[in-house]
């Protein structure tokens, strides 16, 4: 298949996020869209559910009926080629169930799960059989999992205080059928990432950032590592370039709600918004005398 178009461009490559919409734009798909575009790749979206929130947190959830879902996955598939595979909150067991018919029938080079349980404001986006099908079955479809250690702890029944649980949680996820795994302990004291690829341990050091404020960093990070990885980068390499996009996006991030703060994904293009107050609005055709001077 060609990815050359008729004005002779070449396309970027194209990366799939399978992810919720999150209204407010801080997570969930539009965050992800949002990171591929920053990382020069292309995003298409298939929705699993369309969530009722704004920065304060999560009202209600609308997960998008499994037939749909299928219907949305291959519709793209059938499309266009896909470098990389991002998969966000999946809602229940039905559309998990859906996304590793999906990978069973295509072969993606990169696929990045970051499973998605609990929103930071303490609602549910999967259900108890979907953790259980992520555990038994979609783990082992994946190149790299990012859970954090809630989601970690829930995945493996193990209790994580600190960087050596974490590591304990991520050897025991890779014997769960695992290829590789990221184990993100914000919730720790330092944002502290293990990632454990089967043969070796390595441990990302951070400062906390002031994270408590923010929304969209675990979608933010896995959607930074599939671009990577579609990049041709190593797992280690992906994962310490998009910690470091992760950091510099929050510390730019700044308020569009009364909530949380969102992640300005943009940083590096420093994009000017329009100016405001200075251009009138042109009156044409009204009167002669709006008609606009000559220069």
């Amino acid at each position: 298949m060609s990815t050359h178009n008729h004005n002779g461009h070449a396309a970027p490559p194209i990366l799939l996020t399978i992810a919720g919409f999150d209204p407010s734009c801080g997570a969930g798909a539009a965050a992800d869209l949002k990171t591929f575009a920053a990382h020069g790749c292309y995003g298409v979206a298939a929705i699993t559910s369309i969530t009722v929130q704004n920065t304060q947190g999560v009202v209600a959830v609308h997960n998008t009926p499994s037939a749909e879902l299928r219907e949305q996955l291959e519709a793209l598939a059938g499309d266009c080629e896909i470098a990389a595979v991002k998969i966000g909150m999946l809602g229940n067991r039905g559309n998990a169930a859906v996304v590793a018919e999906f990978l069973d029938a295509h072969s993606f080079a990169h696929v990045v799960h970051d499973p998605v349980m609990k929103s930071s404001s303490g609602a549910e986006l999967l259900d108890a059989g979907g953790i259980k099908f992520i555990a038994t079955e979609l783990l082992k479809r994946s190149s790299v999992i990012t859970p954090n250690v809630p989601e970690a702890e829930l995945l493996t029944g193990l209790t994580i205080k600190d960087v050596a649980n974490m590591e304990d949680a991520a050897r025991k996820l890779v014997e769960m059928g695992a290829r590789a795994v990221i184990v993100k302990g914000g919730h720790l004291e330092r944002a502290v990432d293990v990632l454990f690829d089967g043969n070796e341990i390595v441990v990302f050091g951070g400062d906390k950032v002031k994270t408590d404020n923010t929304h969209g960093t675990g979608c933010t990070l896995a959607s930074a590592i599939a671009a990577q990885l579609a990049g041709g980068r190593s797992l280690v390499e992906a994962a310490t370039l998009a910690k470091a996009y992760v950091t510099k996006a929050i510390e730019n991030g700044y308020a569009v709600g009364k909530g949380r703060v969102p992640l300005d994904h943009f940083y590096r293009q420093r994009i000017e918004p329009p100016a405001r107050g200075i251009h009138e609005v042109p009156q044409h055709g009204m009167h002669p005398a709006a008609e606009p001077t000559a220069h």
